[in-house]
């Protein structure tokens, strides 16, 4: 499925609005239109291939999230009714709003549980029931669950989008990657799919550690200082930046549901500071200021996402403490028994925990059989969660070994898998083997 995507608010106008809520008193965040589902709830769900560019919904890259299993919520809850209607919805259009709810469910995860499949058609056509000349039926797959990350919306015309509340679009590269038995299911996309029903309920982060990520938006600048904000433990339902003396309310960017524009310190200025709320509307870290710098390459920035490092202070006379800015590990290669490259790559580090993404290639002449990666991670580095391939620690070596749909390469082939981890993110690994 295919998702319209909002285009950023033009530099003038933004301007003039940031402006405006400069000069507005503090305000409460609204809770917004919608409620979370009573418990866990069950409803369609299909997949789509990927967030569009430069961002998804919730105003990220998808390089840029903290999870590479993600999902799209319902903009619209308006059965058998599949006009647009404009984002984010206000005014009497809030009663048509889905669990999207404006954005404000973005950054929250999910556990996602695997249901039956339809032997029927479930085209989601308009003015059409579910699963039509078919039924729903348990198989081997059903049980199987996954932890997601919201990071898009399903605003289409269609009655998957509009008349079921509780549809789910899951990123399609996740479809085989949820676990049942201790083990990813492998190969439940394509031959066994057939627009599942699933199960889901929110949940907080999980093995959530370190702080927020913060950055600049492509074109952010003094005037229009657009920021995204990511790695939550428990969403975010608002941003207050301080300006002139007081703290304000940020506008948030469209209905990008991490995506704020916030005002400098003071007016003009490229100094920034900021305090978050989550979806309880409290302020997180005891209501922790995060205080950063607009780059001077961002005249304006000129790519879609900008990480800045900040320092942090919980008083009225702060001590800075700041947060180390992950730089790209070193990409080693080598590997005896056969001939191969490793590429090591983390996109995402936080105080206390990394994300990876790891690429293994054949630069042989001969097939890999059941391919294995060994390696050596520093002390202090302990596994957390893997996709796409099965790591087995045993104190700093790891073995990482081909996934099940996966298990060869042929020669110039190549294989991605990835994990998380508790501890520093730099150095990489070392030692590396392949067998």
């Amino acid at each position: 499925m295919s998702h319209p995507r909002r285009r950023l608010l033009a530099i003038l106008l933004s301007a003039f609005l940031v402006a405006l809520c400069a000069l507005a008193p503090l305000t409460e965040q609204p809770a917004g239109a919608v409620s979370d589902p009573p418990g866990p709830v069950t409803g369609n769900a299909t997949y789509f291939d990927g967030l569009g560019m430069p961002y998804g919904g919730c105003g990220l890259p998808q390089a840029n999230l903290d999870s590479p299993d993600f999902v799209a919520l319902n903009v619209y809850n308006t059965p058998g009714d599949y006009s647009f209607y404009p984002r984010p919805l206000t005014g009497a259009n809030l009663s048509k709003a889905g669990l999207w709810n404006n954005g404000l469910n973005c950054g929250r995860y999910m556990q996602v549980e695997i249901g039956d499949y339809c032997t029927g058609t479930n085209d989601g056509a308009q003015n059409q029931p579910f699963c039509r000349n078919g039924s729903w039926v348990s198989d081997a797959y059903k049980g199987a669950k996954l932890t997601m990350l919201v990071a898009d919306s399903c605003g289409d015309s269609n009655a998957w989008c509009r008349d079921d509340p509780y549809h789910l679009d899951l990123s399609k590269d996740s479809l085989n990657r949820f676990v049942k038995n201790g083990a990813p299911i492998g190969d439940m996309y394509p031959g066994h799919w057939n627009n599942r029903h699933v199960t889901w309920s929110f949940i907080p982060a999980p093995n959530y550690s370190g702080d927020i990520d913060i950055g600049f938006l492509q074109s952010a600048q003094v005037w229009w200082p657009a920021i995204s904000v990511s790695h939550l433990a428990n969403g975010i339902h608002g941003v207050e930046y301080f300006a002139n003396g007081v703290w304000q309310t940020a506008q948030m960017n469209g209905d990008m549901g991490q995506s704020y524009v916030i005002g400098g310190t003071t007016s003009g200025g490229n100094q920034y500071q900021i305090r978050v709320r989550d979806v309880t509307d409290t302020l997180i870290n005891g209501g922790r200021v995060y205080s950063f710098t607009l780059p001077s390459t961002c005249n304006p920035c000129g790519t879609p996402y900008t990480k800045v490092g900040y320092t942090t202070s919980t008083g009225s006379t702060p001590t800075p403490t700041v947060t180390p800015t992950p730089t790209p590990t070193p990409t080693p290669t080598g590997g005896t028994g056969v001939s191969c490259g490793v590429d090591y790559q983390v996109p995402n580090a936080w105080q206390g925990g990394f994300t990876t993404n790891v690429t293994v290639r054949n630069t042989g002449t001969t097939t890999w059989n059941n391919w294995t990666v060994t390696w050596h991670m520093p002390s202090g580095v302990t596994l957390t969660s893997a996709w796409s391939s099965t790591i087995t620690p045993s104190g700093t070596t790891w073995t990482i070994k081909a996934p099940s749909w996966s298990t060869s390469l042929a020669p110039g082939a190549s294989a991605t898998f990835g994990f998380q981890a508790n501890g520093p993110s730099t150095p990489g690994p070392a030692n590396i083997t392949c067998s």
